[in-house]
């Protein structure tokens, strides 16, 4: 074994002892160690990289490259580490962002979107026959890191939603004090502190509501009638539509029943009929349209929701469903939206097996198609025929 005397990160007082293998314990004992290990190595999800005290690689597998530990020579943050450990001699934890790969050039001559945004790591110092060694390993932590920045955006819209109409509540309660020999400012400002609280007590209705659906808390499943669903809504939406001068317009019954739970269906066709309404223009008609549609084999009932308002254009069309995202914020405020009502329309959808549909056109209407699976035990002899529409 050659000497480490000219190694500026090692001192020859004393020799570490070697790191115990005994951890490792091979069952059967006619399997080679070293191709055990291999194949262990080889496979796991887990980038492994041995580098030996010159800072030589002496051992990686293909995950360490996938995660752009390793390419050709180490990556930064990784060889920062492994100078850090062969100096302190201490364990060291650390977050590593993968550089952009330079294969990863399309025709266009743009980057292509890096997959692995993080990579959780830790180095430690291992020492076999008297030599020392880094060993890094690393996995993936994007899927974490991005659950973790959607809840920093959650918290921070949430925050952003309720300090809006407490602001204006806290105003005009001041202005209601400081009237208070004035009935008519009284009652005026009075009805603006209910409308305000009113649509705090929405938004946290609605927050509350979309956390049991994406945690899953789903009530059993009942026979539901579709017809009678869509009766409802409309019922529900009718007062509104009223106010704003709006035309409701259903087509024929369909004779269709779903499996699914009824105030949740009855919420998300709700929604999409307020959501077509406050984007209406007075005068405007907003109809309600139902049909049997085969998608990916499975027989579905489509709940289409048609207004003839603004229309969305195609970059907002995915975002329609995120969570507080509004197309035209002054209106949705205008009108008492939380930016919530698609995106409990969409987690409605899934968890009874469907999906939410949009045709749009700025200048045009759009149309919002709630997808339902049959009950398979209901009869219908409505045709069924295929939708091509952007769907989420």
């Amino acid at each position: 074994m050659s000497s480490r005397s000219d190694d500026p990160l090692r001192s020859d007082d004393s020799v570490a002892p070697d790191t115990p293998l005994e951890d490792l314990v091979i069952v059967d004992e006619h399997r080679s160690r070293p191709d055990l290990l291999g194949l262990i190595v080889a496979h796991t999800e887990t980038g492994i990289i041995a580098v030996d005290e010159f800072h030589n690689v002496v051992l990686y597998n293909k995950r360490a490259t996938d995660l752009g530990m390793f390419r050709d020579t180490l990556a930064d943050g990784i060889a920062e580490a492994v100078t850090e450990v062969f100096i302190t001699g201490v364990g060291r934890y650390f977050d590593f962002v993968p550089p952009h790969s330079s294969l990863g050039f399309l025709s266009t001559g743009r980057t292509a979107p890096r997959t692995v945004e993080n990579v959780r790591c830790i180095a430690r110092l291992a020492v076999f026959e008297g030599v020392r060694y880094a060993l890094v390993f690393g996995d993936d932590d994007s899927t974490n890191q991005r659950v973790e920045a959607t809840r920093r955006d959650f918290a921070a819209n949430v925050s952003h939603e309720l300090k809006t109409p407490l602001g204006a509540i806290s105003l005009m309660a001041e202005a209601m004090l400081e009237s208070k020999d004035d009935p008519e400012a009284v009652d005026h400002f009075g009805r603006r502190v209910l409308k305000e609280a009113t649509r705090m007590g929405t938004l946290v209705n609605e927050l509350i509501g979309l956390s049991r659906l994406q945690e899953g808390r789903i009530p059993d499943f009942t026979a539901l009638d579709v017809d009678t669903l869509v009766d409802d809504a409309i019922a529900a939406a009718s007062v509104t539509a009223e106010v704003a001068q709006i035309s409701l317009v259903v087509d024929a019954p369909s004779h269709t029943q779903v499996q699914g739970d009824r105030t949740l269906l009855l919420t998300a066709l709700s929604n999409l009929l307020i959501n077509a309404i406050n984007h209406s223009q007075s005068g405007d008609v907003v109809s309600v349209s139902r049909k049997h549609v085969t998608m990916d084999d499975e027989e579905m009932v489509s709940i289409a929701v048609t207004d003839r308002g603004i229309g969305i254009a195609p970059a907002d069309q995915q975002r329609v469903f995120e969570r507080f995202f509004r197309v035209d914020k002054a209106r949705s405020r205008a009108t008492g939206g939380t930016g919530l009502g698609l995106a409990i329309v969409k987690h409605v959808a899934a968890s009874h097996g469907g999906h939410i549909g949009l045709w749009s056109r700025p200048g045009t209407g759009s149309t919002f198609s709630l997808y339902i699976p049959i009950d398979p035990t209901s009869t219908s002899d409505t045709g069924s025929t295929n939708t091509e529409e952007l769907t989420s």
